[in-house]
């Protein structure tokens, strides 16, 4: 059973302790968390709660996680927005709030959940009747994702991602304004030394990472940006640009150091509060196709709540 301990920022705007912990807690449904609140897994202050609590600031927040329990994923009939398809790979646009792979507490809904019921030409990955998953987005990242259908497709895959030859390009909304329009951002990325869920460019241990980025519009206090990934390890983005001082707004997880109860405009920063998650869309993958050997690349532009952002943030440049 794992033992996490949170402190919600008094930077945060009020929020329900179950939209909290289901945006923290990386692989969990809401739905879970609420199963873990009145279970009575977890204490806010040492005190038991509903999942209804508003947390405003200074609480401390304590969750036991049960161990999980080995289970075969079910096909479930979600939608799905595929961009292509055929025998060897499926390449779809995860929408923000979507698991990809099924974890404890979360075995339903999932990506996987989905890909089993949509997929019926899968030859299996490992010997099992499974997608395979070759690289993830975050539960609160948008944007274009790949997995294979059988197991040469998965090693050829896996190949280019491990020698970081296919190209993945976000786009990101920031806060702050970069002095240059474009840069790099390089270091180690390991586990935090005092926070589980997150990740640090100051452990001590870590694996090499690269993020280029160039800035597209800025919007004073706010920063619309490009950025190439040329490694691709956990939470890359998300850190990079918090520990450069610019973080995504929304993200539940690491800090923008008050940025967004610093904005004078009060319906700009109920926009950012409502989004629930970073402000972060995978926009662009390309790679070799495994059977044909030719060059395939993929673009979405990212959803709603981010246009509904942007169109915002354009008219007050206008």
């Amino acid at each position: 059973m794992d033992h996490i301990i949170l402190t919600f920022s008094p930077e945060n705007e009020p929020t329900r302790i179950d939209q909290f912990l289901s945006s923290a807690l990386e692989g969990e449904s809401r739905a879970a968390v609420q199963r873990f609140i009145e279970s009575g897994a977890v204490l806010v202050d040492g005190k038991q709660v509903r999942p209804s609590l508003k947390l405003r600031g200074g609480e401390l927040v304590e969750i036991d996680i049960p161990e999980p329990t080995p289970a075969t994923p079910q096909a479930e009939d979600i939608p799905l927005d595929v961009l292509y398809e055929d025998g060897d790979l499926i390449v779809i646009n995860k929408p923000a709030g979507m698991v990809v792979h099924p974890g404890a507490g979360n075995s339903c809904g999932t990506l996987v959940n989905a890909l089993l019921a949509h997929c019926h030409d899968l030859a299996g990955i490992g010997g099992e009747l499974r997608p395979g998953i070759v690289h993830r987005l975050d539960k609160g990242t948008s944007g274009v994702l790949v997995a294979a259908k059988h197991d040469r497709s998965h090693h050829a895959l896996a190949e280019q991602f491990a020698v970081h030859s296919v190209k993945r390009i976000y786009q990101a909304l920031i806060y702050g304004s970069p002095e240059t329009d474009t840069g790099k951002i390089e270091g180690i990325i390991g586990r935090h030394p005092t926070e589980r869920l997150r990740l640090s460019g100051k452990a001590r241990n870590g694996k090499h990472a690269v993020t280029r980025w160039k800035v597209k519009e800025r919007y004073g206090r706010i920063s619309l940006v490009e950025l190439r990934l040329e490694t691709g390890r956990t939470h890359q983005i998300r850190v990079h640009l918090t520990e450069a001082g610019f973080p995504l707004l929304g993200d539940p997880l690491y800090p923008d150091g008050g940025r967004c109860n610093n904005i004078p405009d009060t319906k700009l920063r109920g926009m950012i509060s409502r989004l629930g998650r970073q402000a972060l869309h995978a926009h662009c993958l390309g790679f070799i196709h495994p059977s044909s050997g030719e060059y395939i690349e993929f673009t979405t532009e990212p959803p709603e709540d981010l246009q509904e952002l942007l169109r915002y943030l354009r008219k007050e440049e206008e």
